[in-house]
């Protein structure tokens, strides 16, 4: 192998020094007054006791995963079948997961430090405002993206040095290294989906019971200071939008370059890299998106308060996009021969460049799509907003279309995405697609953290009782967010498919299975079954933010009814007391959606099979896409019709504004939202991803061992037959078979 695999963990490495560059630039901006840093302080404090929380728990399923993990691993199989793994799948698991709760933390970090520092910056211009927070948001983005290719590159290095130096790519050494690589993958996607279902239970929880009492039924604003459930509130945007995000792509990222690996150690080439190329490729692609990205971060600015917030991030996301496309050109051109051949599938040099430009464009329309059902002004959120107009229960209606109508595009421009990359570079083309897609994670991140940390700043600003044009600068920030948000978790989601069918098409190779025959009862069964998970998963997200809503609803009646004074700002709210019940709530609640998720391939392969399970896989990737997309986007575009009545809308002639009844019915459609778009709809891609990963894992110990009839003639039959007739050994012997029905 040559040496260029050196330059994938120097990415990393790059990156994670402009993390800590942009971390200590944001540190020392002004952080506001003694009342502001003091409401900072609480939101930072209820944000690290939710991790450690989080933490202990997880550490209770990552250590007996790691010794199961470690105990597959010691099984060598028979010589006639030999399983290639090793017991250091279990340190790769750990490593992967720690790296992932890690991501969390930096982005959590970031984002308690850029909140306060964005609303002072507001008092100042929104030009600064956006400098701080989108600077935020891009420390989170790099931080990831650092971390994920440092650790994967490091260990695929450390793996080849141990299980196969000097060993051909094809070579069962490899299957080795890359089955033990394996299991990074599966312990960041394990801590994702914890981390995305625990902190969206949290912050949902939260921000239903601040709407539900603040705004509807004492009529104060969003975030006010006398609301007790508003720290929770805050709170839950950094554990869940930031915290949760950075886990939830951490694992993306992983999981896409290791599915393209997997099928890229199939290839047997001829090149200058010692015929590796076709498992360099993915990491060098991620490694030089991730410099675009850094690149990009500078083209994100605005010059005044009428400039567009939303162009400005745009502009950044297209010149990272472009900027991969090019770079993508040549690493291909110079790396990879000018044919390859995968199960029989021969494809070209250029075939696979334009499969990465195939993820490039479906990427950016995925993101354009979502903008369009998502954004303020736009027709999908003015046709809630007019709905909303007759009462709640239209606003609901409304809603619940638009997130129906928003799967058709997506689903079509991902079919195409999938024939596409196909028929230019076979299953290697779908992978290599989805790698194309996420090598701009960083700077997607950027764009994704950065709403929250407005989010959180209009928060404080509120609570500090800040002037209303501070507000007003926040709330042009945040509004961007939410579409921003939604844009991300489209773009989460569309990776999430074509990574699942390379991961798919993995397993199917390692399990030693030719097609999933769904004329099979067993397996029609699976899929059915399969198509279940993703809605059994959300109603249990769902429930668990009800449930939590309903105590943080109750504690903060009894706060207004029972500590004199709050209303009147003589009393503080027992803020620690909502802070509690969301972290509680979470942390039980979170289990067993991510059960479902780990336990069900392990007992469907190991009991039906790995055909059957194929089945399972296939049906959770169509449903779970679909679900996906249609909450995220209903969430989004109920949040942003809310928004709207800020500024004032027409409906019927008429102009409504805040507290008018067609704005109370548009908070009870953003309170429905909510869970949809920050807790089940975006653990939707880890669900598809992580059971894919687990029934990757577990492939080599349930795989079907079919016997090739010709090569037993061969080599065993024949030679019997030569002996007994005294044939030559070098005489040509054909064997004719007779079937009989």
């Amino acid at each position: 192998m040559n040496d260029i695999i050196y330059l994938v963990p120097t990415f990393g490495i790059v990156g994670l020094l402009y993390t800590a560059w942009r971390f200590s630039w944001v540190s020392k901006q002004p952080a506001g007054n003694a009342e502001m840093q003091k409401l900072s302080g609480y939101i930072a404090d209820g944000a690290i006791a939710f991790l450690k929380a989080e933490w202990k728990v997880l550490a209770y399923f990552a250590i007996p995963t790691a010794l199961l993990l470690f105990w597959l691993g010691s099984d060598e199989g028979t010589p006639e079948h030999p399983i290639h793994s090793s017991p250091l799948i279990a340190v790769s698991f750990l490593i992967g997961a720690l790296l992932s709760a890690t991501a969390g933390y930096i982005g959590m970090k970031i984002a308690t430090k850029a909140n306060v520092r964005t609303a002072e910056a507001a008092r100042t211009s929104l030009s600064k405002a956006l400098d701080v927070s989108f600077t935020g948001g891009s420390v989170m983005g790099m931080g990831v993206a650092g971390l994920a290719i440092l650790g994967l590159g490091g260990l695929f290095i450390a793996f080849y040095n141990i299980f196969a130096q000097g060993q051909a790519l094809t070579s069962d050494e490899m299957k080795t290294a890359i089955e033990v690589l394996a299991g990074f993958s599966l312990g960041a996607e394990s801590i994702a989906l914890f981390a995305r279902v625990g902190g969206g239970i949290y912050t949902k929880a939260a921000d239903v019971g601040a709407d539900l009492v603040g705004k509807v039924e004492a009529g104060i604003p969003e975030d006010d200071v006398r609301n007790p459930a508003t720290i929770a509130d805050n709170v839950g945007d950094n554990v869940g939008d930031v915290a949760g995000m950075g886990a939830d792509l951490f694992g993306s990222y992983v999981a896409t370059i290791l599915a393209t690996m997997v099928l890229g150690q199939e290839i047997e080439v001829t090149d200058n890299y010692g015929g590796f190329s076709p498992v360099l490729l993915p990491m060098l692609i991620a490694g030089v998106g991730l410099l675009a990205s850094l690149v990009s971060t500078f083209f994100v600015k605005i010059k005044s308060e009428t400039s567009s917030v939303q162009n400005a991030l745009n502009l950044g996301n297209w010149v990272s996009i472009i900027i991969t496309f090019i770079t993508s050109y040549f690493l291909v051109k110079n790396i990879l021969p000018e044919t390859l051949n995968l199960r029989g599938f021969e494809f070209t040099a250029n075939g696979v460049f334009l499969a990465i430009v195939v993820g490039l464009v479906v990427g950016a329309l995925m993101s354009m799509i979502t903008e369009y059902y998502t954004a303020m002004g736009k027709r999908p959120v003015l046709s809630i907003i007019e709905k909303s107009g007759t009462g709640h229960a239209t606003n609901i209606i409304g809603g619940l279309a638009v997130g129906m109508e928003s799967t058709v595009l997506p689903i079509l421009i991902l079919a195409a995405g999938i024939i596409l990359s196909y028929k230019s570079a076979g299953l290697y083309g779908v992978s290599i697609a989805a790698a194309g897609m996420m090598a701009t994670t960083a700077m997607q991140l950027a764009i994704d953290a950065f709403g929250p940390i407005a989010d959180n700043a209009g928060g404080i600003a509120e609570m500090s009782q800040l002037p209303p044009e501070v507000r007003e600068r926040t709330d042009n920030l945040d509004a961007v967010g939410n579409t921003t948000a939604a844009t991300g978790k489209g773009f989460a989601i569309a990776s999430a498919a074509l990574t699942s069918l390379a991961l798919f098409a993995a397993f199917v190779g390692i399990a030693g299975i030719k097609a999933i025959d769904i004329y099979k009862a067993d397996v029609l069964a699976g899929l059915f079954v399969g198509g279940m998970i993703p809605f059994i998963f959300s109603a249990l997200c769902i429930s668990a933010v009800g449930k939590a809503a309903m105590e943080m609803v109750n504690e903060v009646r009894r706060q207004f009814r029972e500590i004199p004074g709050i209303m009147e700002y003589k009393a503080e709210p027992e803020y620690e007391k909502c802070v509690a019940i969301s972290t509680e709530a979470s942390i039980k609640q979170m289990i067993l959606p991510g059960a479902i998720a780990l336990i069900t391939p392990v007992l469907v392969g190991f009991t039906m099979g790995p055909e059957v399970l194929g089945g399972l896989l296939a049906g959770v990737t169509v449903s779970g896409v679909l679900m996906g997309i249609f909450q995220s986007n209903a969430g989004g575009a109920w949040d942003n019709a809310k928004k709207s009545f800020e500024k004032g809308v027409l409906i019927d002639g008429v102009m409504y504004y805040k507290k008018s009844e067609p704005h109370k019915a548009s908070v009870t459609g953003d309170t429905v939202g909510d869970p949809f778009k920050d807790t089940s709809g975006p653990s939707m891609n880890i669900l598809i991803k992580l059971m894919s990963i687990v029934s990757l894992v577990i492939a080599p110990y349930i795989a079907v061992h079919t016997t090739d009839v010709g090569a037993t003639f061969e080599k065993k039959i024949i030679p019997i037959v030569k002996s007994i007739k005294n044939i030559p050994a070098d005489a040509k012997v054909t064997v004719v078979t007779k079937r009989v029905e």
